[in-house]
């Protein structure tokens, strides 16, 4: 017997006799293993939950020990997500500012260059959200995430953006849901985006009012 995964390996031959293995299931061997459990392969960063056998990858996307990485530019750390809050609280956060949530809005005025990004800090949930802007030959598309696993525990989230040329014209963007991620991506997001027309850009600079609400749990 060799499992889905092991039987290209070995070439679809038996590794005893080398007669072919063929594709036929076994369903005995297939009830054994999905009554085993095994424990989450984030075990040695704190989590001690055990899930059955074939089901390890949905666990690992709601897991709250599910590694994170760092959205600082050059820095190679990856841990949880709280930890990774502590980690950019200490070893980033110079010049920039903490929100306190307590479950409602929070508006912040910002400033920054296309294709960077800006760290935003909420120290009640331990989160940090990251606001991406990608320049392209359109416009600039600007879109905003949480480094986060998809756990219950995080929370649900949606954001607003506003921006306003010199000449008063406004654009607004609401987003559903802000999409929580392990990393960030440096590819253009192809949902949940505002996009900005060159003609409407105020130069190398854009100027933005960001406002994340807190989703009520039904």
């Amino acid at each position: 017997m060799a499992c889905s995964s092991c039987c290209p390996k070995l070439r679809n031959k038996c590794p005893a006799c080398a007669l072919p293995v063929g594709h036929i299931r076994c369903r005995a061997m297939e009830r054994v293993l999905e009554s085993v459990l095994v424990p989450c392969r984030y075990a040695d960063l704190g989590c001690t939950k055990t899930i059955y056998y074939g089901r390890e990858s949905t666990h690992e996307k709601i897991c709250n020990f599910s590694p994170c990485s760092c959205p600082v530019q050059g820095c190679n750390y990856t841990g949880s997500y709280k930890d990774l809050y502590e980690h950019y609280d200490l070893t980033h956060s110079t010049g920039s500012t903490a929100y306190s949530f307590n479950g409602v809005s929070y508006i912040a005025a910002m400033m920054f260059i296309s294709d960077k990004i800006l760290i935003e800090r909420v120290y009640e949930k331990k989160l940090l959200f990251v606001v991406q802007c990608f320049e392209e030959p359109c416009g600039v598309y600007v879109s905003v995430s949480c480094i986060a696993p998809s756990a219950p525990e995080v929370g649900e989230f949606s954001y607003g953006l506003l921006y306003t040329t010199w000449e008063g014209v406004t654009m607004t963007y609401q987003s559903p849901k802000v999409k929580k991620v392990l990393k960030v991506s440096s590819q253009r997001p192809k949902d949940s985006f505002m996009l900005i027309p060159h003609s409407l850009l105020c130069g190398p600079l854009l100027g933005m009012m960001l406002c994340i609400n807190e989703l009520k749990q039904m």
